[in-house]
């Protein structure tokens, strides 16, 4: 039986990306932190109900661009 996973176009995932990229001042730091956030949502299990057919490290892609392009939601 194949997991059917949720629909995000590539293509917005590769945009998210070059934006976490692009706003970085170290490539480095937000690839790990990025690794980071993947490897707790991951082991997140319980919270991820509604979520578990999108992969942990897209996921941590999309919320941490969100998070930069919306700095309101950080300072709350």
């Amino acid at each position: 039986m194949k997991k059917k996973k949720q629909n995000i176009p590539s293509l917005e995932v590769l945009y998210k990306t070059e934006e976490l990229l692009d706003a970085a001042s170290n490539r480095y730091r937000i690839t790990v932190q990025v690794a980071n956030k993947a490897k707790r949502k991951r082991y997140e299990g319980i919270d991820m109900l509604d979520d578990f057919k999108l992969k942990p490290v897209i996921r941590a892609i999309l919320e941490i661009a969100e998070e930069i392009n919306q700095p309101e939601i950080i300072n709350e």
